[in-house]
């Protein structure tokens, strides 16, 4: 990609990680993922500077591994781009992956490109004075339909409570993160056969135990049936999943790149693919996935359970992309956001911002409340 939309060409002059680190609330036990028990939700934003005085953000995947992409955007990766043209988004993206390739083709890396390359995304809209969304072609859609992301209860009784109170919120679609039958169908039976429910297990399953898992689930009318195979690269296997099970599959979260998800693809893994502008080289990455995926036929539905830079950015992505999508909001209530009211699911549906680039700011008192010492 040229530069896109910069009457003169301008220098990156500084990159800054800043980890925030916010308190949330889900009304069950204490939880997380990744052997973790969660207090705060943590993001790690990334910002920008320019030597024309205009500054982005972004944010890079993310909680568990956070010391890590830090690391690597300020040790590896800040080096590169300093001095380097903001407008050249692809052409800087491309580089610094070819340079460090050796070091990494997912993870860190990957997530440290990832947040450099909202920021840069946010800054083009800046200079243009136009929303992200219409810089990527918009589709015209003000606002996206939103799922509920429950985090994992492992309590059916619970699960049942908070299934129908995020239906009572405005949700028509909820996502829970159990691994047992009993779940869904407390779940189902909580809300009836008119609310669409699916099921992340990530990645839990040797394909048999999938399959057999997926005809147990049959009764209860999933939507889909995410990352039910371990290991996430088994698109092989995902594939075999999909043609024995009577549910649709979904995955993509832990794919490192555009590549690993055309690969999925082209196994016919998959109904839903769900790559993260965090985790697989930002905005620029998304929208090669979003032109495999309507090559494909597969259906664009992006993982996105965080409050940053990296929510809005996918809001934009959606709203641009066609057909139209599902938002992923997780289903959590924060002591405090960094983007006020943009992170909030009215109705079930998440307002796209019309400002310039991302269409608003990080809250400076909010980070200076959270920032972690």
């Amino acid at each position: 990609m040229a530069a896109i939309g910069y009457h003169a060409a301008m220098k990156i002059t500084r990159v800054e990680s800043i980890l925030v680190k916010i308190p949330y609330h889900h009304g069950g036990p204490p939880t997380g993922f990744g052997g973790r028990v969660w207090t705060t939700l943590d993001t790690l934003l990334v910002r920008v500077e320019t030597d024309g005085g205009l500054t982005g953000w972004g944010e890079a995947f993310g909680y568990n591994v956070i010391p890590a992409t830090k690391a690597a955007i300020d040790e590896l990766i800040a080096p590169l781009v300093i001095g380097r043209d903001a407008s050249a988004i692809a052409e800087l993206s491309g580089d610094v992956q070819r340079t460090l390739h050796n070091f990494g083709r997912g993870g860190p890396l990957i997530y440290g490109v990832s947040g450099i390359d909202i920021a840069l995304w946010d800054l083009a809209g800046k200079v243009a004075q136009r929303p992200l969304h219409r810089l990527l072609g918009s589709a015209g859609r003000d606002a996206i339909p939103a799922y509920a992301s429950l985090m994992r209860y492992g309590d059916p009784k619970l699960v049942a409570q908070k299934t129908a109170e995020a239906v009572a919120r405005g949700y028509r679609h909820v996502k829970l993160h159990e691994r047992d039958v009993a779940s869904v169908r407390a779940a189902r039976e909580a809300v009836g056969a008119d609310v669409a429910i699916m099921l992340d297990t990530n990645c839990p399953w040797t394909v048999a135990e999938a399959i057999a898992m997926a005809h147990g689930l049959e009764p209860y009318d999933l939507h889909w049936l995410e990352e039910p195979v371990w290991p996430p690269e088994d698109y092989a296997g995902l594939a075999e999943v999909r043609r024995a099970a009577r549910v649709p599959i979904a995955a993509g979260e832990n794919a490192g790149s555009p590549t690993d998800l055309a690969h999925m693809m082209n196994a016919h893994a998959v109904n839903y693919v769900q790559p993260s502008v965090t985790k697989i080289g930002g905005v620029t990455a998304m929208q090669t996935v979003v032109a495999q995926a309507a090559h494909q036929n597969v259906a664009l539905v992006p993982h996105a359970p965080y409050f940053g830079p990296g929510l809005v950015a996918t809001l934009h992505v959606l709203a641009a992309a066609a057909p139209a999508s599902l938002f992923e909001r997780l289903y959590v209530d924060l002591d405090a956001t960094l983007f006020g009211g943009v992170v909030d699911a009215v109705d079930g549906r998440m307002r796209v911002p019309d400002g310039p680039g991302l269409g608003a700011d990080p809250d400076p008192d909010v980070i200076a409340r959270f920032r972690a010492k």
